[in-house]
């Protein structure tokens, strides 16, 4: 991948009373019952960048998603308490503004001051943008002057806000989170030490097929866990209970276990319940799950497997959690693994560990930003670029 331009191959004065359209990822993830952000990582990795343009005398307009919501206003997905965590760690106001598709605001934002800062409701509340919609990307570019894009994790999606708006501009350049990413993971691929061990969790592989078929043929290991694993039991033949799994993806599971199995590991013991909220009837099972009882993490045997692989050296990468971390009850694999990534690092392992998700589990583990080589804010995008794709959020920069 060629070099892309970032914000600071250019001299201040660039910026100064350019309103700037930053695409950053504000994707984290939230407490709806307490109200409050669970891990605000990713909110804190793009400051750098806007610090840079308020310095330079910009006008900061940013815009993300959070969640899924597939074009429909849903308020346990609004960016307004995100608006609020980064007016508290920037220490300055951030306007957050829900009806920007009104056409009054593309000249109120003409009128803003220099140094200040809005936050966009999330884009996502409107299919135009995962539509990649030729129009609404217009609206989005008529906001701004220059474009950056600070959103390494959203960069392997061609929507209007990391693409389309993109093409509108004569400026299209690189934040300061995403020129790191992109100069760690190229270095770290140059040479990829062996063994090199990828470990996927998280619920879904079908948003994965593509990166996981690519890592199939450099990896050395590959760890499956979390609800990912029981599409791959099932198409075993093996009994998963009430497990969640992706039904969709069964054949293709089968197929590429049937090429890859001696590389493919999957869990050999499980911590199954009734239901999440039924901690009391935990059970721990070999094989074949119980009808009318799901997994929710992996077992004490699994955890040893697991650990005798993520050894280090070599290079590990890591996406997805084990289970359903957040439950106490069932967080025990996925800080297991947490630490031997760690453990491994300190013995000589390059360790990328991606995802929102992830780095939430990386915090409950009590392991330290120090105890890992990269922490990346990607996760999809992370996988797909290890994977020897190409994203089109990067591939549009200058």
């Amino acid at each position: 991948m060629n070099k892309k331009k970032v914000i600071s191959d250019y001299p201040k004065d660039f910026f100064n009373e350019k309103k700037v359209f930053i695409r950053v990822d504000f994707n984290v993830p939230i407490n709806n019952d307490l109200n409050n952000i669970r891990e605000d990582y990713r909110i804190r990795r793009s400051i750098p960048t806007i610090d840079f343009l308020i310095n330079a005398g910009a006008k900061v307009i940013l815009g993300s998603h959070l969640g899924r919501p597939k074009g429909i206003v849903n308020e346990d997905l609004s960016l307004k308490i995100v608006s609020e965590r980064l007016s508290e760690l920037m220490e300055r106001p951030v306007i957050f503004c829900n009806d920007f598709k009104d056409k009054g605001w593309t000249n109120k934002f003409d009128k803003l001051t220099k140094g200040s800062v809005v936050l966009l409701e999330n884009l996502r509340f409107f299919k135009e943008e995962t539509d990649n919609d030729s129009e609404f990307s217009k609206l989005l570019a008529s906001f701004a002057d220059i474009y950056v894009n600070d959103a390494f994790g959203t960069s392997h999606r061609a929507h209007a806000s990391t693409f389309g708006m993109a093409v509108n501009f004569k400026s299209k350049l690189a934040g300061f989170l995403v020129d790191k990413e992109l100069k760690f993971i190229s270095k770290m691929l140059e040479k990829v030490e062996k063994p090199f061990v990828v470990i996927i969790g998280g619920s879904k592989i079908k948003d994965k097929i593509s990166a996981m078929s690519k890592l199939l043929d450099k990896a050395d290991k590959i760890i499956i866990a979390g609800g990912a694993a029981y599409t791959f039991i099932k198409a075993n033949g093996g009994k998963i209970g009430n497990s969640i799994f992706e039904s969709e993806m069964v054949d293709w599971a089968g197929k590429v276990y049937a090429k890859y199995s001696n590389k493919i590991i999957l869990p050999i013991d499980h911590l199954v319940s009734e239901s999440i909220e039924k901690t009391n009837s935990c059970l721990i099972v070999d094989d074949d799950i119980p009808d009318g009882y799901q997994a929710f993490d992996i077992g004490p045997k699994t955890i040893d497997l697991f650990n005798s692989i993520i050894k280090g050296p070599g290079c590990i990468f890591w996406n997805g959690p084990m289970g359903v971390f957040e439950v106490e009850k069932y967080s025990s694999g996925t800080i297991h693994v947490a630490r031997a990534v760690a453990l491994a690092t300190w013995r000589g392992a390059t360790s990328v560990v991606g995802g929102g998700e992830t780095i939430a589990a990386l915090r409950k583990a009590e392991v330290l930003e120090s105890e890992i080589s990269h922490m990346s804010t990607g996760g999809g995008a992370l996988l797909e670029y290890i994977g020897g794709s190409k994203l089109p959020g990067i591939e549009i920069l200058d």
